[in-house]
């Protein structure tokens, strides 16, 4: 048998191996968007070479103007996420508890969820106007549903044993979802959470372009109708940035939250 402490160093090892994989491919995709427009594949007009767009990046962190469009971005993204993940998991373990209540509103949630957020700005701009509410209902919208579904099929998931033991205990409800229902759904809450972080990145930024609320996403706008081609692609890479530290705290989060679940936790196996 092979102990534990002796496989965590071929675990990291390939790890590492990943993460180095992952940033030579980044710096591989970097020198083909510096290559192409320098040899006039793409036009170098309106597709900068990776080294301009860089000088421009580090320009845009001595300006304040751009500290304050991504702490107006930051907010709305979080700002909606934490609404849709708190209805998502409350409503989701109701939903999946109670299976009539589920059969009753299937129906509703199948018609709901297909609508695209973005199919819903002009309905929230002719409410509220380009403000940071209307970015912030198609945040909360979108991300809603991701966390949804993953919380109704992780309770409804739920060991049918667990439950019967814990009523044979006679726990009451409460005591039933906090010890049996949601440890045993937490794996695809955290699935539907890092699902919800992606979608709302995705809408804060679409809201802010197209509705015209303070963040990133004014800013490419105003970049684009001004022709700064550099500074679009600059701020691009920077929500690009965001999507992938976002990423990462969630994953990390993950594996501390779910350390115990067999998918994250290294098993002793026959040589």
């Amino acid at each position: 048998m092979v102990s534990v402490a002796a496989r965590r160093p071929r675990v990291t090892g390939r790890r590492y191996r990943s993460v180095t994989l992952g940033v030579l491919g980044l710096i591989g995709f970097g020198l083909v968007l510096e290559v192409a427009p320098r040899i006039g594949v793409v036009p170098i007009d309106f597709a900068p070479p990776t080294s301009q767009i860089l000088v421009t990046l580090v320009e845009q962190l001595d300006d304040g103007p751009f500290w304050t469009a991504l702490l107006h971005t930051l907010g709305t993204w979080a700002g909606g996420l934490a609404i849709a993940v708190v209805a998502g998991a409350v409503i989701g373990v109701l939903l999946g508890s109670l299976p009539v209540l589920r059969a009753a509103t299937t129906t509703t949630i199948e018609f709901l969820r297909p609508i695209p957020s973005v199919a819903l700005i002009p309905l929230v701009i002719v409410l509220y106007g380009p403000t940071v509410r209307s970015t912030l209902i198609l945040v909360v919208y979108a991300a809603f549903w991701q966390m949804l579904i993953q919380v109704v099929h992780g309770v409804a998931d739920v060991d049918p044993v667990a439950l019967d033991t814990a009523q044979s205990f006679r726990l009451r409800p409460w005591a039933r979802v906090r010890h049996v229902v949601w440890p045993s759904a937490l794996p695809y809450v955290m699935t539907g959470l890092r699902l919800a972080a992606a979608v709302a990145l995705i809408l804060t930024i679409t809201g802010e372009l197209v509705i015209g609320s303070p963040g990133l996403g004014k800013e490419i706008d105003t970049a684009q109708q001004s022709n700064e081609v550099r500074l679009v692609y600059a701020l691009i890479v920077v929500t690009g940035v965001l999507g992938v530290l976002i990423n990462l705290v969630i994953r990390r989060a993950e594996r501390a939250l779910l350390s115990w679940h067999p998918a994250n936790r290294v098993e002793k196996v026959a040589p």
